[in-house]
């Protein structure tokens, strides 16, 4: 790689490089970056900060299926269950889950505190 360097008041302001090593010096940094994410991704999911989403749910959530109704199947909970631990009725869930009712914002952090999912893992519960 060949440089050139521009002082400025007799001390190093700029190194100059030709492009294709710009390039080359780019996409090893971001490798680098990818390599740091995919570090962080793994060490999260050993420390059980995160969870790796099954195929199933995905094509559920993407086929419109009614999240709460998805990630409550996923963690293996009956209607009544879900509801017991939020301190709602089985029938509130049943309506929230077939979009009868929206469910306030309360009720669904409640909800996606006991699924185990962020928030905004429920978003599309508006919808």
């Amino acid at each position: 790689m060949s440089v050139q360097i521009i002082e400025k008041a007799d001390k190093k302001k700029y190194a100059v490089i030709p492009y294709s090593d710009y390039l080359a010096l780019l996409e090893r940094a971001e490798d680098a970056e990818d390599i740091r994410a995919a570090a962080s991704a793994v060490r999260a999911l050993a420390e059980g900060e995160d969870e790796l989403v099954p195929g199933d749910v995905v094509d559920a959530l993407m086929e419109g299926e009614h999240p709460v109704k998805v990630w409550r199947r996923h963690r293996g909970l009956s209607q009544a269950q879900l509801a017991e631990r939020i301190g709602a009725t089985q029938g509130s869930i049943a309506q929230i889950e077939n979009r009868l009712r929206a469910g306030s914002v309360d009720t669904l952090a409640r909800i996606a505190q006991a699924l185990e999912v962020d928030l905004d893992d429920l978003a599309t519960a508006w919808g």
